[in-house]
């Protein structure tokens, strides 16, 4: 397999454009999650930095990365591989026109083979590459050690080849007084940590400063000790915008801040035009169901005020002209999703929602359609009512029903959320599941079969007999033993032998789109039926 040149999907190079002065930090995005969308946090830290006057600059490496394989010349030894290399430019034009979501066999088509080929560039150096997946054999991102390895040898890396030059032409262009990294995803920290030892190795003075997701779960552990001092300077969980300011010497501005896109926005994303993401809250508004990271972690909620998210996103769409906005709150607030029906953004949207009385309301469910809602997920996890009892989801099922039923109405897409194998659950439950779903198969669009994982952190925990769940010091999970007996691998059988061959629910399953799932499936809104 030949190594990858350093070039676009359209076969010209990588801009690589020279600041006017310094920055103030550089913010990285790095490889390895889903590239259907521009990373969120870092634009979010870039509205905030550059809201308190000061430069940055932000970069998705994780695209850019990305594009990097998919223009490098490979060898093929079956005829799928050699079909896959043939038609990468075919198959990305696909995913990135509308039209290339009017005919589903082709649309898997081309993320089966642009899957392919990446597959490929992992095989040849012993590891699991995906688009949205990169899992190595002999390293563990749930291993403090192993993440310490792979910053001490940048160079085994897989993407080393690309951000080793990038990062070059970045440091010596932008001159940052520090770089931050965004490190949400498990698949993302072998790269991360990778990156973080190159630019060590070269600058070894410049402040490295990480947050995002993993590090905020894994930081709100209550066993946490910082095992990466001496390389990461600093380590942020939570919102990072007030922290990253301050070592700025900055205080956020007065008049508040909204997400700087300007970086990213021609970025060449797989999906049909710009999306859009926006998150209007964090934390959850609900914030006490039983075995929610969220509450284990203890993540406050926090809203941004309802103007204010109107006025950012009418300002946010002119400037990128997105296709669609996604909303990434844990759950749409009801006083936001009035102000949408009222206020409509102009751009389709999409997000999560609580199955809440407002939404069993069909005229109000016909005003969101008219906002320009094409689908919203719904974490309903059981169609049993003791489990939901059990759990605190603060929902009833008939109360779901009415909701599936408004949505379904005024022409709403669902993603429906199920969540199998809590400590309450045993396969009576999971049964009364199966019945509700096939109740309701008419009305419910998608479907998202989980089967459950204990926090590490959760206090539900404490009464239950655990272990490890993988090896490492930086796990997320427990294992539990089930005090129903039902485990892991006879909830995987129910799913597979049962649940998911059901005629009722087949159809659901199959019309999911493959790796990208809910990220792409609002494209489909309407056309599922």
């Amino acid at each position: 397999m030949g190594r990858p040149c350093l070039k676009g999907f359209s076969g010209k190079s990588l801009r690589m454009d020279a600041p006017a002065e310094n920055c103030d930090c550089l913010l990285i995005f790095p490889p390895l999650a889903k590239p259907c969308e521009p990373p969120a946090g870092i634009a979010l830290l870039a509205g905030a930095v550059r809201g308190a006057g000061r430069r940055c600059r932000v970069v998705d490496t994780n695209i850019e990365a990305l594009n990097f394989l998919l223009a490098g010349t490979y060898e093929a030894e079956d005829t799928w591989s050699r079909r896959a290399l043939m038609h990468v430019a075919e198959n990305i034009r696909t995913l990135q026109h509308r039209q290339g979501y009017d005919n589903f066999s082709r649309y898997q088509r081309a993320v089966a083979d642009l899957n392919r080929v990446v597959e490929l560039t992992g095989k040849q150096h012993g590891i699991t590459l995906q688009l949205s997946n990169y899992q190595d054999p002999a390293l563990s991102p749930l291993t403090s050690r192993d993440l310490l390895q792979a910053a001490q040898a940048p160079d085994t890396n897989i993407f080393f080849p690309y951000f080793s030059p990038r990062l070059k032409e970045l440091m010596t262009g932008e001159q940052p007084s520090l770089v931050g990294f965004s490190l949400n995803f498990l698949s993302q920290a072998l790269t991360t940590f990778a990156m973080i030892g190159f630019v060590k190795k070269k600058i070894p003075a410049i402040p490295i400063v990480v947050g995002g997701g993993l590090i905020t779960s894994w930081m709100r552990n209550p066993n946490w000790t910082n095992p990466f001092d001496g390389l990461i300077d600093h380590l942020i969980a939570g919102k990072g915008e007030k922290p990253l300011l301050a070592l700025l010497g900055e205080e956020p501005p007065k008049h508040g801040y909204t997400p700087a896109f300007q970086d990213l926005a021609g970025n060449p994303y797989l999906a049909p035009g710009f999306i859009l993401p926006y998150a209007a809250s964090s934390g959850c508004y609900w914030n006490r169901c039983s075995f929610c990271p969220e509450t284990a972690e203890g993540n406050p909620y926090s809203a941004v005020p309802t103007d204010r998210v109107i006025n950012d996103l009418a300002h946010l769409c002119r400037k990128t002209s997105p296709s669609l906005i996604h909303f990434l709150d844990n759950a749409i607030s009801p006083a936001l999703m009035s102000a949408l029906a009222d206020r409509p953004p102009g751009v389709p949207w999409y997000g999560f929602a609580r199955a809440d009385r407002q939404l069993a309301d069909p005229a109000f469910c016909h005003r969101l359609k008219q906002s320009g809602c094409l689908m919203l997920k719904l974490g309903l996890e059981s169609g049993d009512q003791n489990i939901l009892d059990a759990m605190d989801k603060g929902i009833n099922l008939e109360l779901v029903a009415g909701v599936l039923a408004a949505l379904h109405a005024a022409g709403i897409a669902t993603y429906v959320y199920l969540l199998f194998g809590t400590p309450a659950e045993s396969r009576i439950e999971a049964r009364k599941t199966l019945d509700f779903t096939v109740k309701h198969c008419r009305e419910i669009t998608f479907l998202n079969l989980a089967i459950f994982n204990m926090p590490v952190c959760s206090p539900e925990a404490d009464h239950l007999a655990t272990g490890k769940f993988y090896e490492g010091d930086l796990s997320l999970y427990r294992d539990f033993i089930h005090p129903r007996g039902w485990n892991r691998k006879a909830i995987r059988h129910f799913l597979e032998r049962e649940f998911k061959k059901h005629p009722a629910i087949a159809p659901i399953i199959r019309r999911d789109p493959p790796l990208f799932t809910s990220n792409h499936a609002s494209f489909f809104a309407g056309r599922s039926k």
